[in-house]
């Protein structure tokens, strides 16, 4: 049990690196949390100091999702100390809490106050080294969304709520066979909804149509 705790916790503190925080003291001397949307992500980022520091501390957040995965849930040595009802082996199912781990560290990271970014990529990070073809569609589909958009909430709301259409449609449509399909889709429709809810001042400006648009563009 202590094993389980310790790669848990170590699972959230890998989440709650404050990547955007970081990245924007580093490059411009600021912090992210005063500019834009002052919220520490990715997006902001993206938004205040250009599209190339944006995108790496998008792929820095992924590369958290699926460090813990690939490494810190390897760590995890003992037997799991309840019975394993799903149809997951006990590695993937320690692989799962420590990426939901390291999504909640960072929504809610350890090191700013409990106030992070929004969960999308590091979420992204953890759950392609699940389902990874289902991450990619979603993850085109985010693609396109903010190409037409302009808006990555949308893109970001759209991806979230089409990982369970897509695991539905594959499953029980085309006859895919998922592994651990009834246990997979309830967590990915929840992990959904906790972006949704993360999401909810998004969704509240872009129904009053005053959400930003991202631009190539750098500001100065």
């Amino acid at each position: 049990m202590l094993n389980l705790i310790f790669v848990t916790v170590l699972s959230y503190i890998v989440g709650s690196i404050p990547t955007s925080i970081i990245i924007s003291k580093l490059v411009k001397g600021i912090d992210i949390r005063n500019y834009g949307s002052k919220n520490a992500g990715g997006t902001n980022v993206f938004r205040v100091l250009g599209w190339k520091w944006g995108l790496l501390t998008i792929i820095l957040d992924a590369l958290k999702g699926a460090f813990v995965v690939v490494i810190i849930a390897r760590m995890y040595l003992d037997n799991i100390p309840f019975n394993n009802i799903t149809p997951f082996d006990d590695f993937t199912l320690i692989q799962i809490i420590c990426g939901v781990a390291a999504v909640i560290g960072h929504i809610w990271t350890v090191f700013a106050g409990f106030k992070g970014g929004k969960g999308i990529a590091t979420a992204l990070g953890f759950l392609i080294t699940i389902i990874t073809v289902d991450m990619l569609l979603a993850l085109g589909i985010f693609l396109i969304v903010v190409y037409l958009s302009r808006y990555v909430s949308l893109g970001s709301l759209t991806a979230a709520v089409s990982v369970p259409i897509i695991l539905i449609v594959r499953e029980n449509i085309f006859g895919v066979h998922i592994p651990g399909y009834n246990t997979i889709l309830p967590f990915i429709i929840a992990l959904s909804l906790l972006v949704i809810f993360t999401h909810r001042k998004n969704i509240d400006r872009l129904i009053k149509g005053n959400e930003n648009r991202i631009s190539l563009r750098k500001h100065k």
